[in-house]
């Protein structure tokens, strides 16, 4: 709706902006200047102690020197209040004493309809509340006291109950003479393309309610009681009042809460938040069953300027945190940073407090990595930089991140950070009396020094020796356990595949407890957590996802090829791992000519399954002599080169 610039000076001119503001803040008056309009107080979009928001009320302004949140009163209600545009136009007309101009009738009918549309959901959850009291709601029952859950939180959060009946809720509206059309805009009931009557979307599930800054109720979130349900969770579709992407989970509550001082923490799950609040960290909110969005991460600086995203700390939590690095870098600056909590592995929020209780959360809070740390990590760990190529690369790769970010200021705070982390990583070498050598650019971690080795040459750091790259042999393990990755893709993939290398895949006995727990579920056809979680990070490995047979999968009869060939490699690698320990252990004086020959067939053997087109050695024609005086001399240092006890 278009609306008269002077009826908005009008609005604005007749409510002075204190009067608007003070409702929210408590002002200073050593600082304010009550007869002139000048006021201060401690900025309600973040949490501080001293008085930086000031507000002006002749110019109609406000300004914070924290945050940098401004605007006007309209901003004002819509950023803090929560208030659409001609919501907070209505509400400051009403306080002006004024009527609001003629609306267009489309505009009055879709307001109208919203009006309407609010009116359903909340008798929706009040149905919903009051199914959780029936004896059908008794196993819901159960599991939400498991999980910590009494009648006063119940309560608190709206928790309800929608029994496994096709029409429960929408035969419960209609009697209260709500139109079924109605009931299918609100999303709580689906209707069948051939015309037949709608049914509830919600059934056999816990329902939590989701509500907007305002508190009304917008939509809900419904998990399944049965745990072979389709899906664990499912959310409301969009609709006239429901847009996933940009709302958040308990953002009133929170809101609040972060206003009086508490984190803004984001996690991951209704429960999460809901475990969070019980436990005193009332300033919890989350995404409703979607990665963070841009309008999302907006949302929360509204809030606060920098909130604490909670992670879990398995694979798909770092995941989420790369993903959200990628999303907020162009948007981070002054007041709009993010910190990192990463949860340890395997557990939740309400795991945390369960098993450690508030004191590992607030220190997990109160220790949240900044988002530089975990760009500085994204781009080292498990990497070795024993070449300028690599060191360049690296140089490359957080310029490209820093160049993202819109503010001067940040970006060379960004840049600062980085100099310091590159010349800790690499080793400070002024300790041992050396510099950088300025004759080729060189500054504190770039790595060009004279008077001693560089830093590439130098014991590999704590990250580097972390790193699967660090030694031969831990190459070798990393290179077996990529064969053993796409080995238990291509079954998951291909579960009619099992049968045909059953007794392999039984004998691939992974020293991962993970992975050993996946190759139970794939030889006994079940699903467990830790099997899930192990198959989730190996399908996540670029190798993998990079692998035609996975990435676009060419039939089983392609697939199946792949697999013996995965299986003949891993089995040789360890076969000439196996043989070479026993010679090890055999060999007395010189080495024995019938030893060397089985440890080099035991070798061929390994070449073979890496090479498959070479049927056998002659496949080498005037190059296998050479291969395999090479074979046997490359078997005797192997058995030599190591020191025997």
């Amino acid at each position: 709706m278009s609306l008269p610039q002077s009826f908005l000076d009008d609005i604005r001119a007749r409510v002075p902006l204190s009067k608007v503001i003070g409702r929210k803040v408590t002002w200073d008056m050593r600082r304010s200047n009550q007869g002139r309009g000048d006021w201060w107080a401690p900025c309600p979009f973040h949490n501080e102690k001293t008085a930086s928001f000031h507000v002006d009320d002749q110019k109609g302004f406000y300004y914070c020197f924290g945050c940098h949140a401004k605007g006007d009163a309209l901003t004002f209600l819509r950023e803090a209040e929560g208030m659409g545009f001609l919501e907070a136009v209505e509400a400051l007309a009403t306080e002006a004493g004024l009527p609001m101009p003629e609306r267009d009738q489309r505009e009055v009918q879709r307001s109208d309809r919203r009006t309407r549309l609010v009116e359903v959901m909340e008798e929706a959850a009040r149905w919903f509340r009051l199914q959780l009291q029936t004896g059908a709601a008794a196993g819901a029952r159960d599991y939400l006291s498991g999980r910590g859950l009494d009648d006063p939180a119940r309560e608190r959060f709206g928790i309800g109950f929608a029994p496994d009946q096709r029409q429960g809720l929408t035969q419960a509206l209609r009697g209260k003479g709500i139109d079924e059309a109605l009931i299918v805009e609100a999303g709580l009931a689906i209707k069948p393309e051939d015309g037949g009557a709608a049914y509830d979307r919600f059934r056999g599930r816990i329902i939590f309610p989701i509500r907007d800054a305002r508190g009304r109720c917008i939509a809900f979130g419904g998990r399944a009681m049965d745990p072979n349900a389709r899906a664990k969770y499912l959310n409301s579709p969009e609709t006239p009042l429901f847009d996933k992407g940009r709302n958040l989970y308990n953002l009133g509550p929170a809101r609040s809460a972060v206003g009086k001082g508490q984190p803004l923490i984001v996690a991951e799950g209704y429960m999460d938040v809901i475990a969070l609040v019980l436990a005193g960290f009332e300033g919890a909110v989350a995404p409703l069953g979607t990665a963070i969005t841009e309008d999302q991460l907006r949302l929360m600086w509204r809030v606060s300027p920098e909130p604490v995203i909670a992670l879990d700390g398995d694979a798909a939590g770092l995941r989420a945190a790369m993903r959200l690095i990628e999303l907020s870098l162009p948007l981070t600056g002054p007041g709009q940073a993010l910190r990192f909590a990463i949860l340890p592995e395997g557990q939740d929020p309400d795991d945390l407090l369960r098993s450690a209780g508030t004191r590992a959360m607030t220190a997990l809070i109160q220790g949240a990595r900044p988002l530089v740390d975990l760009l500085w990590q994204r781009e080292t760990e498990g990497r070795v930089f024993d070449s300028p190529e690599r060191r360049a690369a690296l140089d490359k790769a957080l310029s490209d991140a820093v160049a993202r970010i819109p503010d001067p200021a940040t970006r060379e705070h960004y840049n600062a950070a980085f100099r310091q982390m590159k010349w800790e990583y690499f080793g400070n070498r002024r300790a041992q009396g050396q510099r950088p050598d300025k004759r080729f650019g060189g500054q504190a971690g770039q790595g060009a020094w004279r008077g001693g080795r560089s830093p590439a040459a130098l014991p590999p750091t704590a990250p580097t020796r972390a790193s699967a790259l660090s030694s031969p042999e831990a190459a070798e393990k990393l290179a077996e356990r990529m064969i053993e990755s796409m080995i238990l893709a291509i079954c998951a993939t291909y579960r009619d595949l099992i049968p045909t290398v059953e007794s392999r895949l039984e004998r691939l006995i992974p020293d991962d407890p993970g992975r050993a727990a996946l190759v139970h579920d794939l030889l006994a056809g079940t699903t467990s957590g830790e099997g899930q979680r192990a198959l989730d990070a190996i399908m996540a490995e670029p190798h993998v996802r990079a692998a035609p047979a996975i990435s676009r999968p060419d039939g089983a009869e392609g697939a199946g090829a792949i697999l013996a060939n995965a299986l003949d490699r891993i089995e040789a690698r360890r076969a000439a791992r196996l043989e070479i320990a026993r010679a090890e252990v055999e060999i007395q004086g010189l080495t024995d000519e019938g030893l060397t020959w089985r440890v080099s067939q035991s070798a061929w053997a390994r070449q073979k399954a890496d090479r498959p087109a070479l049927a056998d050695l002659s496949d080498l024609g005037e190059d296998r002599d050479a291969l395999s005086a090479a074979l046997k001399a490359a078997v005797e240092n192997e058995i030599w080169r190591k020191p025997r006890g």
